[in-house]
């Protein structure tokens, strides 16, 4: 999921009615949620996408105080290491300092979507709780202080070195792409290759995210058959 990670996986954890209580109910200090080797962030950022893709593209990492370029790019695309607190807002992992998601977002999904996990990276660091950042969101949308969703937004999440919850690992590479709300894909139908994705489905961002998973990693290497 976006990011991460995060993904469609934790709905299959159950129905509502049998969803376990949140497993990381708090934020962890934030030195949990950061990672020590920069370098090691940009080559988690890249692995994203295939080099082709992510060799040209501007990196970023996250800091104590938000996101900050740690590599100027080329092409468009912008590759980063979503955190937790960007998955749906009752994921029981919301809060877990383990979640890893190097994504590679193309041009229009830096445009429309980047700022959307910049504003709750924002709110997080600066230690709201869960229900205040929603309410961040709320309030960002209702002020129109997002731009509107560019056609054609998507990123890639195609690397085996993530971890996008603690039941799934890196889970599997896959697309994801950004729609208005209500858009119908056949996600989720029988042998439909569409999955959709509840990290925002207009909670509150009024956006749907469709998966695809693909059959290699980014280093081009068979992905397992789901």
């Amino acid at each position: 999921m976006t990011l991460g990670a995060f993904l469609a996986m934790a709905a299959a954890q159950g129905s509502p009615a049998q969803k376990p209580p949140h497993a990381y109910p708090d934020m962890a200090p934030l030195s949990q949620y950061l990672m020590a080797e920069r370098n090691a962030e940009i080559a988690l950022a890249r692995s994203a996408a295939p080099a082709a893709i992510s060799g040209a593209a501007t990196i970023l990492v996250l800091g104590p105080h938000g996101y900050v370029t740690a590599v100027k790019g080329r092409n468009g695309f912008v590759c980063l290491v979503d955190r937790s607190w960007t998955a749906q807002f009752d994921f029981p992992e919301f809060w877990n300092p383990r979640l890893r998601g190097p994504m590679c977002l193309n041009p229009q999904a830096v445009r429309s979507i980047l700022p959307m996990t910049f504003k709750r990276t924002e709110l997080a660091l600066a230690g709201r709780s869960r229900e205040q950042i929603m309410a961040g969101i709320k309030a960002a949308l209702a002020s129109k202080a997002f731009p509107p969703l560019e056609p054609g937004a998507m990123c890639y999440m195609m690397s085996k070195q993530g971890y996008l919850n603690d039941a799934a690992g890196h889970w599997v590479p896959h697309l994801m792409f950004y729609t208005p709300l209500g858009t119908d894909w056949g996600a989720d139908l029988p042998g439909s290759p569409v999955m959709l994705n509840p990290q925002f489905h207009g909670l509150p961002e009024p956006i749907d995210e469709f998966m695809i998973p693909t059959g290699k990693w980014s280093d081009g290497t068979p992905a397992p058959v789901m």
